[in-house]
């Protein structure tokens, strides 16, 4: 498929959270569900030893993908399923190579981050890691580690780069499926689209700040109003859920918008694989 470079208007960055919110509207729980089967899945892979944190990382390009599918997917009124996290991987075999070449070259780049943020922590970053999968049980501690000298400099480092590695992998394994390119043309594609309509990329981080800063506002309202302020954090997970699962289906719409819409390749026999 023949895609067509665009440039997109400021403006359109947060009808792309709009379009996602209305998306996930039309199947909440199939989506919802998606999202956690992915965690899961990942949660066993972390369990591996050695090799368990790449792979994890590894793997986030085709979630990416897998949740673009499963939107278009209901765009075109078909269903959702967990199965469309591995579409991606049963069509002709230049498209696989090129796949699991992006997902191998993001989750070997991803783990050099985390490994630099903790070499400048001088460890601090990964127990600060460990502290935040606890979640609130632990914030004093995480409190106390974030004083620590070179702790902010690691975490200002780690988002820097982390952001930085987004940019090639946007729209890169979409490229790859929807438009049959090679792993290095499409992150070069990508990279190209996101800075050619980089206005609309901002505009769409800030909404999504302001999504959730307003979310957490009047929660904290609500509850306090309530009379129980201490329980606004028992939706914090919920709404987690919800708000990544909004992310992924949003990132659908900044490629429709960026390369003209996605058309499925042909399938090939699973015997491929």
């Amino acid at each position: 498929m023949a895609l067509l470079l665009k440039s997109v208007e400021a403006s359109r960055g947060p009808r792309w959270i709009g379009d996602a919110f209305r998306l996930y509207a039309r199947r909440p729980i199939g989506f919802t569900s998606l999202f956690v089967v992915f965690l899961f899945a990942a949660f066993l892979v972390a369990q591996v030893p050695l090799l368990g944190g790449l792979v994890q990382m590894m793997s986030l390009p085709l979630l990416s993908l897998g949740f673009m599918v499963a939107g278009q997917s209901v765009l075109l009124e078909g269903p959702v399923r967990p199965a469309q996290f591995v579409e991606p991987l049963r069509t002709d075999p230049a498209r696989r190579r090129a796949l699991l070449t992006l997902c191998l070259v993001y989750g070997v780049s991803a783990m050099a981050i985390l490994l630099l943020a903790d070499l400048l922590s001088d460890g601090a970053w990964g127990r600060l890691q460990r502290l935040l999968a606890r979640g609130d049980s632990a914030q004093a501690e995480i409190d106390m580690l974030l004083s620590e000298p070179g702790v902010s400099w690691a975490v200002l480092s780690a988002l820097t780069l982390g952001s930085l590695l987004s940019v090639p992998f946007w729209h890169a394994p979409a490229l790859v499926h929807w438009g049959g390119q090679g792993a290095r043309q499409a992150m070069f594609s990508s990279t190209l689209a996101v800075w050619r309509s980089k206005g609309a990329f901002f505009t769409y981080m800030l909404a999504w700040v302001a999504v959730l800063l307003l979310f957490g506002l009047v929660t904290a309202i609500v509850f306090a109003l309530l009379g129980a302020p201490q329980l606004a954090g028992l939706i914090g997970v919920p709404a987690g859920l919800v708000f990544s699962t909004v992310f992924y289906l949003s990132v659908l719409f900044t490629f429709n918008d960026s390369f003209g819409g996605a058309i499925a390749p042909p399938p090939t026999r699973p015997s491929a694989l």
